[in-house]
Parts: C-alpha cells; sequence; structure tokens
C-alpha cells in the first residue's frame, strides 16, 4: 500500500474525521485543519508527527495561503488535497441575512477556491496529485429550502469540473464527491436555518425548518463506508470525475438529470432559430 500524505481540511467531524481516522490507521500522513483544535487530542496523542494541524476558518482567504504554504514547508510532499469544511444554510432564500448569504458562499465556495489555488503551484512543481471536493447530492438535484446551500456546492462543482480539464496537462486529478444522507453529525451541527417568515408557512420551503428538526429519521448513509470510498478513489487513475455515495443520492441525481435532459431536448428544433442563417 502507497502510504500518502493527506490536506484534510475540517477534520474535526464527519467526513473529515471519518477519513483522518482511517488513513493515520493505515500508516499515511495526514495535515488537518479545523476551527477546533482541540477536537483531535485523542488523534495526535495517539499519531504524534503523523498528524499536522492547524487552527483555519474556511472565511480567512489570508489564513488559507498561509496554512498551505505552511503544511507544504514542514511536511514536503503532500499528495492529494481534500476540501471538506463547510456547513449548511436552510430556508426559504428571502429568510436569510446579508451576512448570513455572504457566509455561506465564503465558506463553501470562495474557501475552497482559495484552497486549491493555494495548492496548485505545490501541486504543479512535484509533478502531480489530487484534488478531492467535498460537494453533495445537492451539487445536482435541487429541493426547495436550500437555495443558498446549492448555489454554494453548484458553483463549486462548476469551478472543480473546469478544473479537471486545466490541470490534466500537470498529472493533477480533480474528484467531485457527492454523497447523500449520512450519520454525520451535519443536520444538528453544520446546518443553520434562517428566521422563519409567516408567508413561507406551509410550504415547500417553510417544510424545512421541520425536517432539520425531526430526529426520528435516520440518514441511510454510513460515513466510514463513504469515507474509505473516497480514500480508495486516489488509487484509481485516471481519477473518477464524480463520485456519488449513497442511493437515495444516485436516485435523486438520476431523476434530475434525467429531466434536465428531457427539458433540453425538446427544444433541439427551437434552439437554432436564435442563429444567423447558413452562410451569412
Amino acid at each position: 500500500m502507497t502510504q500518502r500524505t493527506w490536506f484534510i481540511t475540517g477534520v474535526n467531524s464527519g467526513f473529515g474525521r471519518h477519513m483522518t481516522e482511517q488513513l493515520l490507521a493505515r500508516g499515511d500522513r495526514v495535515a488537518g485543519t479545523t476551527r477546533k483544535l482541540e477536537a483531535l487530542d485523542d488523534l495526535k496523542a495517539q499519531y504524534g508527527d503523523r498528524l499536522w494541524l492547524e487552527r483555519l476558518d474556511m472565511t480567512d482567504t489570508a489564513g488559507i495561503q498561509r496554512v498551505v504554504r505552511q503544511a507544504f514547508a514542514d511536511l514536503g510532499r503532500i499528495d492529494v488535497i481534500v476540501s471538506n469544511a463547510g456547513y449548511g444554510l436552510f430556508g426559504a432564500a428571502e429568510e436569510f441575512s446579508d451576512a448570513q448569504v455572504d457566509h455561506q458562499i465564503a465558506t463553501n465556495l470562495l474557501g475552497p477556491i482559495t484552497l486549491v489555488r493555494a495548492a496548485l503551484p505545490h501541486l504543479r512543481a512535484q509533478g502531480g496529485g489530487r484534488i478531492i471536493g467535498l460537494s453533495t447530492v445537492g451539487g445536482q438535484a435541487v429541493l426547495p429550502g436550500g437555495s443558498l446551500y446549492h448555489a454554494s456546492k453548484w458553483g463549486l462543482e462548476g469551478f472543480l469540473d473546469a478544473l479537471s480539464i486545466e490541470l490534466a496537462p500537470f498529472n493533477i486529478g480533480v474528484s467531485i464527491i457527492e454523497p447523500g444522507s449520512a450519520r454525520t453529525h451535519f443536520r444538528y451541527v453544520n446546518a443553520q436555518l434562517g428566521e422563519p417568515l409567516e408567508a413561507y408557512k406551509g410550504t415547500p420551503a417553510g417544510l424545512v425548518h421541520g425536517l432539520f428538526k425531526d430526529t426520528s429519521r435516520l440518514p441511510l448513509g454510513d460515513p466510514a463506508k463513504m469515507s474509505a470510498t473516497i480514500i480508495a478513489s486516489v488509487d484509481q487513475t485516471p481519477a473518477p470525475k464524480r463520485i456519488v455515495l449513497g442511493s437515495d443520492c444516485w436516485g435523486l441525481i438520476t431523476k434530475a438529470l434525467t429531466e434536465r435532459l428531457a427539458a433540453v431536448e425538446a427544444q433541439k428544433e427551437s434552439a437554432s432559430l436564435s442563429d444567423y442563417p447558413p452562410g451569412a
């Protein structure tokens, strides 16, 4: 088994924590970032120098650049960059403050873009590597009450999709991870709700408030298995463009793409009506 060094944001919980535990257990090194360093005290005590940690807020552009530079300086080669840290903002679009909107986009979109851009010169200089971006089923399929979360994840997927083509000549692979529901603490720790407006009570967007407070429905996905799949994907060449995790994710994305394609195909003849005539 090839031993690698990974840079992972948001290692204190969820997929970041699961991946870190599995990677350290198999002998890899992990450079992890979190806003809560104390959450990793147990792993640091167990694995010592194989776990490199720095405090980082994904809205701090200068901080991201500094931490990436320091990680490469301290560890030398880093094989895999994992953009994992993020959270969800849910509710009707007009239920959010401007500050909430700015923070969602800064954390889920601008932060990962900064992270990847900061790592690229190092990856090119070392002759290659892998970039993994944690998206979600919501990066391909949408639900009412998720407009701002979807905006951040659709933006991230567009960035990574184009980036995969840009970086192919440099032996840098890019994979987009699209998990469905998983038994992490995302709903209860990494999700925020807007201030409910009476106008949306009983509407599809308004129902999201009850959904996130309902603890009776258990998510289908096993985060440990999902994390193992993400880790194993690094051994695939070429890098898989997208990795769908969970039967619920597969169903929702398939439905969304089928409906989207049908709507486009129905306009095959009308689309050409806006062209210049042949030879014009």
